[in-house]
């Protein structure tokens, strides 16, 4: 394998598992993500472990001209970009009016704005060439309204149904566009939102396998992979449509409650 996959939030989580899963297959990468030091550790890693080519992108996805900055770098630098994986996104636990105002606004830049900039400049050049994959990683809270997490879910809510629009958009061509929707996972996104307190990440899965089932959901061109559920979870997601939204609502909620 030749080709070149841009990741954003590649310094952990799941999108350093994309980088190492690309990397084995023999892929270059370009790894995007706020610390340098961390992405150039990795960069040393696989270069070194699997002799691919690793480009270094040190950008802050929630500062609005970061995505058309990442562009023209890689422009800049000669790449051509093969497939993309949007993976950088945050959240954050809470009431939504006790929170901070410019947090809210930062998620919503990052996981919205920064994905549909990034979708919009390589698709330009997807379409040129008649190929490419896209994979956005999105959520099961796509599917439901997030109590304590209002803002998280309804970002998620957007990528899922923005991810799915384009994808049948260009279902003439050979860009194919995956949404990746994980359930609770073993990262750092629930230390640093507070989920990892809560019920709803008790029983949460790798990040290694989420990433494996994107992956692989991305290569084969699926509309839509869900990963890391538990039956009970499942069970939960396939009654949504015919669960009350007041009780859902409570269900939800009461999970998000740090015990």
């Amino acid at each position: 394998m030749n080709k070149t996959a841009l990741i954003t939030g590649a310094s952990s989580g799941i999108g350093k598992e994309f980088a190492y899963i690309h990397a084995e297959k023999g892929g270059n990468l370009i790894i995007v993500a706020r610390s340098e030091d961390t992405l150039n550790e990795l960069k040393q890693e696989l270069e070194d472990k699997y002799k691919i080519q690793v480009f270094v992108i040190s950008k802050d996805l929630t500062v609005s001209a970061a995505p058309q900055e990442i562009y023209e770098e890689v422009k800049m630098a000669g790449l051509t970009v093969d497939y993309l994986i949007n993976n950088a996104g945050f959240g954050s636990l809470g009431l939504f009016h006790k929170q901070q105002l410019a947090q809210h606004i930062g998620m919503i830049h990052l996981n919205i704005a920064a994905l549909t900039e990034l979708t919009y400049h390589f698709l330009q050049d997807f379409i040129k060439s008649n190929g490419g994959k896209v994979l956005n990683v999105s959520s099961t809270a796509s599917l439901m309204p997030g109590p304590l997490q209002a803002v998280y879910f309804a970002t998620k809510a957007y990528v899922t149904s923005f991810s799915n629009a384009i994808a049948e958009e260009l279902k003439e061509t050979n860009v194919t566009v995956t949404n990746l929707m994980p359930g609770a996972t073993a990262t750092q996104f629930g230390e640093v939102s507070g989920m990892d307190k809560t019920p709803m990440f008790k029983n949460t899965a790798s990040a290694r396998s989420v990433a494996e089932d994107g992956y692989n959901g991305m290569i084969a061109g699926k509309l839509d992979v869900t990963s890391g559920l538990t039956f009970a979870q499942k069970a939960m997601i396939s009654m949504i449509p015919l669960t009350p939204k007041k009780i859902l609502l409570q269900q939800i909620k009461k999970m998000q409650e740090i015990k």
